[in-house]
């Protein structure tokens, strides 16, 4: 017997424990609106979500090519739509993953407005976004399983039980396109409990891998700026510790946690750390510290801090802010160090901010990492604030230019102009971008790619173009040929865009509910009967 006709079974033994009480409610309709409930809680989903992630993080360590991606996503239609055509296109969401990003929080979903990536938004406005991706990602189940249910109601009818067995099957095996959502915690937007007690509301809503910084909280920026201030590493690992404590507080033992360090670009610390032990965290941290050698009390004035780095002594160089400089040359060993000390106090995943996507420079930090631990796994942040055309034609230009190869033609600082489009300096540098993630994949042990803020982008662009021609030339043409049209031809559930918001399934629960007296909102009148 399949589930589906199982669950029907067992509804009905309930249904008729009741007596006559119960008779007007049919077991079918009941199993179908379990079936199309499947997720309770943002918990459920926490735990189901955690152990797809785990079973993908396994998987990769077995296979390098078997890395996952996600799409960065400010609203829950935008994060459905991707599910949706992910399935379409792949028949399965496996291996695709939805992120969350902080900066687009703070840029789209701020009620001061658009805000910088600087922490300042409402951290509410976090795990509300969680459960607002996860309600558009199960009303997506719910959506798929009413055409279902309505094919399985007309091989019913038609007595066809080839096409019965099928659909029966379909629903049996359906694949939710509820997903793990990577979710951006900042820098933990407080102290230790500030960052536990926001973290148990990501995981109530549905998050099951939170990613946490180790940027002083109060001074955060975004990864892609400058002012960065790291924190000692007793800070960050208090916090680590905190997120690990809300997973399994709520039972969500699975829980993924992802260190991220913005190290590599963070040239300033907030504190000293405390050494208690020569050769410890704190002593490590400080060996980065830039300062001036000290030979005596009379090259240090009232107000001084002196610490020791190995065999001598430094007055450390203080800005006008209190804050500390390291050493420019130390960012490579602070990531590296930052990274072995985060997975060996219980973070799952490395996150390293850098600066340009270049398969060497992270490679050449991971392989440091992995001496110490093997299995070290990253997300990377495929960040739309690399230009990735100039980027890769540099890299293209340089390997060129150290081979031998001709490139009297190309002007290295001029290489996003046009004017290369066509050429094949230009054509290898495409070429090693649609690579990148496969290669970065098995040579730099990149677990998960991810696109912060491709939707910001694509809004924008889109929003652009259709702005353009329809309040131009074009008009209403603009609308039909750009957007329409392009629906129709490629299948996009969207086009119909009633029954995206619920319209089938909320007239089959009216069916449910009253019968033949439903007043339902599909017919012959109803406009959508024209994208059959």
């Amino acid at each position: 017997m399949s589930q589906y006709m199982n669950e029907i079974e067992k509804i009905t033994k309930l249904v008729t424990g009741q007596g006559s009480r119960w008779r007007s409610v049919n077991p079918d309709y009941v199993a179908r609106m379990r079936i199309q409930n499947r997720f309770t809680t943002g918990l459920d989903i926490a735990r189901y979500t955690a152990r797809i992630m785990r079973e993908d993080m396994a998987a990769y360590d077995q296979e390098p090519s078997k890395y996952t991606q996600s799409l960065g996503c400010w609203h829950g239609f935008i994060g459905q739509q991707k599910m949706i055509s992910v399935k379409q296109h792949f028949g399965s969401c496996r291996g695709r993953y939805l992120y969350l990003s902080g900066w687009m929080v703070a840029a789209m979903r701020s009620e001061f407005g658009p805000l910088p990536d600087q922490s300042m938004h409402e951290k509410t406005s976090v795990p509300a976004l969680i459960e607002e991706l996860y309600t558009f990602l199960k009303q997506a189940d719910a959506r798929e399983l009413t055409h279902l249910f309505r094919d399985l109601d007309a091989a019913r009818d038609a007595g066809d039980e080839v096409r019965l067995k099928d659909v029966q099957n379909k629903i049996d095996d359906f694949e939710s396109h509820v997903v793990p959502i990577i979710a951006d915690i900042d820098a933990g937007f407080g102290n230790e409990e500030a960052t536990y007690l926001l973290a148990k509301k990501m995981i109530e809503a549905g998050a099951c891998a939170i990613q946490i910084e180790n940027q002083v909280s109060d001074a955060k920026q975004c990864g892609h700026q400058d002012g960065k201030v790291s924190v000692p590493h007793e800070d960050f690992l208090a916090k680590i510790n905190a997120v690990r404590y809300a997973f399994l507080e709520l039972g969500v033992e699975d829980g993924v946690i992802v260190a991220r360090t913005d190290s590599l670009g963070a040239g300033l610390t907030q504190k000293i750390p405390v050494s208690r032990v020569a050769g410890d965290l704190a002593d490590q941290y400080n060996s980065f510290i830039d300062g001036d050698p000290v030979g005596s009390v009379n090259d240090v004035v009232p107000g001084d801090l002196v610490i020791r780095q190995g065999d001598r002594l430094i007055r450390p160089k203080r800005l006008a802010n209190g804050l500390f400089r390291f050493r420019e040359d130390t960012g490579e060993d602070r990531v590296v160090l930052d990274c072995i000390t985060s997975l060996q106090h219980g973070a799952d995943l490395l996150w390293i901010e850098t600066e340009k996507p270049h398969i060497g420079q992270i490679a050449g930090m991971v392989d440091r990492i992995r001496k110490v631990i093997p299995d070290a796994k990253l997300v990377y942040n495929n960040s739309p604030s690399f230009n990735w055309t100039l980027n890769f034609r540099q890299q293209v230009f340089d390997d060129w230019k150290e081979t031998g190869r001709d490139i009297q033609q190309y002007q290295r600082d001029q290489l996003m102009s046009p004017e290369y489009d066509d050429t094949k300096l230009a054509a290898d540098a495409d070429a090693r971008i649609r690579e990148f993630q496969a290669r970065a994949a098995r040579e730099a042990g990149i677990f998960h790619h991810l696109i912060t803020l491709p939707t910001y982008h694509t809004a924008a662009l889109s929003t652009n173009d259709l702005a353009k021609d329809y309040f131009g030339e074009q008009g209403m043409l603009a609308y039909v040929l750009g957007v329409q049209r392009r629906e129709i031809r490629e299948g996009l559930a969207s086009v119909k865009h009633q029954d995206m918001s619920g319209s089938n399934l909320g007239d089959d629960h009216k069916e449910y509910f009253s019968g033949a007296q439903a007043l339902k909102a599909a017919g012959e009148k109803n406009t959508m009967s024209q994208f059959a």
